[in-house]
């Protein structure tokens, strides 16, 4: 039963502590912030190619949620994240249906008429010339 494959395996690391101003942070800004990567372009491939492992197990999600005393692994460096903020989640958003006040206006046309603005030209405005080359429209300022 005691079998030494059984137990995960402990290794001691050097890792370089990455100071977040608010917990939950995204993967790859941590990869940002930590100065491994050059860009979050840069970040966000390298966890999707497999090359970036979070406690111990590869993580190939870009917005996977980091918190305090998680460990990153990036080619052979260690980030050890540390924050002394609480944990936020976000609040859910509500999210209205688009067609929903179409359905509940449609039986309502004849108590509120649509009306259209209508734009007045005023005769003394110029109308823009148009290149006959280019086909552009000039701008007056």
């Amino acid at each position: 039963m005691n079998n030494p494959e059984d137990s995960p395996e402990e290794i001691e690391v050097e890792a370089t502590e990455v100071y977040v101003d608010e917990q939950p942070i995204e993967l790859y800004k941590v990869l940002k912030i930590g100065n491994l990567v050059n860009g979050g372009g840069e970040a966000k491939m390298a966890i999707a190619e497999g090359y970036v492992g979070l406690n111990g197990e590869l993580e190939q999600r870009k917005r996977k949620k980091v918190y305090a005393d998680d460990i990153i692994e990036f080619n052979g460096q260690f980030l050890y994240v540390v924050c002394d903020q609480p944990i936020t989640e976000p609040e859910p958003k509500s999210v209205e249906k688009k067609g929903s006040n179409k359905q509940k206006n449609k039986g309502n046309k004849a108590s509120k008429p649509s009306q259209k603005p209508t734009a007045a030209k005023q005769p003394n405005e110029k109308q823009a010339q148009r290149n006959a080359k280019t086909g552009r429209h000039s701008i007056k300022f």
